[in-house]
């Protein structure tokens, strides 16, 4: 059975966003994604531990306190290191 990263929806704000906090156990990769059909641009803040986010094939490596941007045509993709990590992802259009 493979471990997942469990995540938790904060509220909605004035803004048209959304936030997810995610903890991630050790390596463990996320689904290659891109938003391009619904234009959501997104943040990825690393809360804890560190972890890479490949960015069109291009791996940004995060430590604790690092964030990375996204446009919504790229596609990216979590993967984890030896340890635990949590991010927040924050989306809007």
């Amino acid at each position: 059975m493979s471990e997942t990263a469990s995540q938790r929806t904060y509220p909605p704000t004035a803004m048209p966003s959304s936030a997810v906090g995610s903890e991630c156990p050790p390596n463990w990769e996320g689904k290659p994604h891109d938003h391009a059909g619904d234009g959501q641009e997104e943040v990825y803040v690393l809360v804890e531990g560190s972890a890479t986010v490949a960015v069109e094939g291009e791996d940004v490596h995060l430590e604790s306190g690092d964030a990375v941007r996204v446009d919504p045509e790229s596609e990216r993709q979590i993967r984890n290191g030896d340890g635990e990590s949590r991010f927040v992802l924050v989306g809007a259009p």
